[in-house]
């Protein structure tokens, strides 16, 4: 079964938004541990410049990333994101398209990792790039998200709920 959703497009603070989160997702770890050996530092040393450090390089790191995606909405190779886009999702592949007769397919294998979020389906391919599919954008609502959790469970994307009999 196919799902074919309506034209939409990405927001560029939707993309940045989601980006950034995506990154603090996979790398909690490098402000964590900065902001930990600044302070560390602090702690032996008893200099306010360590406690200023620790501030100053997780506000870089973020700034950094925040620019990155910021950047990105902004190229003219990346224009192609942020058009409007139709999708049509099936068992095979996710075929992306820019009209009637041009669009791209994506094969599952290049998902990383795929989630069902509050009001959205997001597909992960790296950091900066990502599928993101408002539950708004599907003509049947209902029925699509069934058929689209029903095909990244078989993909094995997210795991069945298991419900407790009482």
């Amino acid at each position: 079964m196919i799902v074919k959703t309506k034209k939409f497009e990405l927001p560029k603070k939707v993309y940045s938004r989601i980006g950034m989160n995506n990154v603090l997702k996979q790398q909690w770890w490098i402000p964590a541990g900065l902001f930990g050996i600044f302070m560390l530092l602090n702690l032996i040393t008893v200099s306010f410049w360590f406690f200023f450090l620790a501030f100053l390089s997780v506000g870089l790191y973020l700034l950094f990333w925040y620019i990155q995606f910021a950047g990105a909405s902004q190229l003219p190779q990346n224009k192609v994101m942020f058009e409007k886009l139709r999708y049509e999702i099936d068992s095979r592949q996710i075929m992306i398209k820019l009209n009637q007769r041009e669009g791209m397919p994506m094969k599952w294998d290049v998902i990383k990792k795929a989630e069902k979020r509050k009001d959205y389906f997001l597909f992960v391919v790296s950091k900066g790039q990502f599928i993101y599919i408002p539950f708004n954008a599907f003509s049947n609502p209902k029925h699509d998200i069934r058929v689209v959790e029903t095909i990244l469970r078989r993909k094995g994307y997210i795991k069945e709920e298991k419900k407790e009999v009482a």
